[in-house]
C-alpha cells in the first residue's frame, strides 16, 4: 500500500467518525517557505492553527454559513 493510500484510509476513518479532513496542513507547507526543522515547523503549525483569533474566526464563519443555509441553531 502506498503512502497516499494509507493517508486516504486514515482520512476516511477520521471522516467516518465525524472529523472534517478536507483541509489538512503539512510541515512541508512551512519548510518550503522557511529554513526550519520538522519540529519547528510542527510548532509553527500548532501555534498558527490553535490561536484564539483563528478559532474565533472559524466559529464565526461556521455560524454565518449555518445561518446562510437556513440551519436552525439549537437552544443551549
Amino acid at each position: 500500500m502506498t503512502n497516499f493510500q494509507e493517508i486516504q484510509q486514515a482520512k476516511n476513518l477520521l471522516q467516518d467518525n465525524g472529523y472534517f479532513v478536507a483541509n489538512l496542513w503539512r510541515t512541508e507547507d512551512v519548510t518550503e517557505n522557511y529554513d526550519c526543522t520538522e519540529d519547528e515547523a510542527q510548532e509553527v503549525l500548532e501555534s498558527a492553527l490553535t490561536n484564539d483569533a483563528l478559532t474565533n474566526s472559524i466559529w464565526f464563519t461556521i455560524d454565518f454559513h449555518a445561518e446562510d443555509m437556513g440551519i436552525k441553531r439549537k437552544i443551549q
